[in-house]
């Protein structure tokens, strides 16, 4: 049987050396409920607007459907934020009020590491997801179908994507390029499509994921985003990753041309699969 409760704050504890960008409490409303595990009794706690705006939206797509893709109520569970995500949140709290972002494209949103904290947190934000598998961009659509209207979920692929130039405020590529060879195509669609600011981040340790073929230095990014029109790069170090924060200058409607991009572009290390 379902209780829900209004849980008043959940605090965020400052990260050292972050300059103060955190916010100490955030308000969430979260549902618990018991469940029974082999005569155990387990608490769960879900982001409440999400997953019933993910049920609702999943009834409204599958139900009666013999095609329905398994309902996956559990990526909606309550669970500490990770510390880049942490991070990035905080960032976002200081410009948000300034008018600095009305708009973030979420680029390869996967199972919403990132995506459903930021959904939570800000839930006036327009956000537009991208990934490049159909199934997570399926999931996202039952959110806007059930009622997060201010979600808006495109199976599409950064380095190819065709939107508008400067379509979003702030664009965030959170554990993405480790993922992709064509680090240039990249850099070069993100920032045509930012307004104001880019947010990345990367590992910043070799692991043994064997879908991570890059590993970046700070200046690595830097030289990348700086080449491709950045304004200026800050970094926030956050345990075995690396935050970036790109700034774009008030003109940056066209990308440099090829003769003032730097003919040697930064040799980040690609990671042997067997690393």
């Amino acid at each position: 049987m379902q209780t829900p409760y209004l849980c008043p704050y959940f605090t965020l504890h400052k990260e050292k050396g972050l300059n103060n960008i955190f916010t100490d409490r955030f308000l969430i409303a979260i549902t618990s409920f018991k469940i029974s595990t082999k005569g155990k009794k387990v608490e769960q706690q879900y982001i409440t607007p999400l997953l019933d705006a993910y049920i609702r939206g999943y009834e409204k797509r599958y139900k009666g459907t013999a095609d329905a893709l398994e309902r996956k109520d559990h990526y909606f569970k309550a669970k500490e934020d990770l510390p880049r995500v942490r991070a990035v949140l905080g960032f976002l709290q200081g410009i948000i009020p300034a008018g600095q972002c009305q708009s973030l494209l979420d680029v390869g949103s996967g199972r919403g590491v990132f995506l459903f904290p930021l959904l939570r947190d800000f839930p006036t934000l327009e956000v537009t997801s991208i990934d490049i598998l159909p199934h997570r961009i399926k999931l996202l659509e039952c959110l806007h179908d059930g009622g997060i209207t201010h979600l808006h979920p495109v199976v599409e692929d950064i380095c190819t994507w065709n939107a508008p130039d400067k379509s979003f405020d702030v664009v965030a590529m959170l554990e993405v390029m480790e993922h992709i060879p064509d680090t240039e195509a990249v850099v070069r669609n993100a920032v045509r499509l930012a307004r104001n600011y880019i947010i990345v981040s990367v590992p910043s340790k070799p692991d043994d994921n064997p879908e991570h073929i890059h590993l970046f230095s700070n200046d690595d990014l830097k030289s990348l985003f700086l080449a491709h029109g950045c304004k200026k790069v800050k970094f926030i170090s956050v345990t075995n990753h690396r935050i970036m924060v790109a700034q774009l200058s008030s003109d940056h409607s066209a990308n440099p041309s090829p003769q003032t991009v730097p003919s040697a572009l930064p040799s980040h290390q690609p990671i042997s699969k067997n690393q």
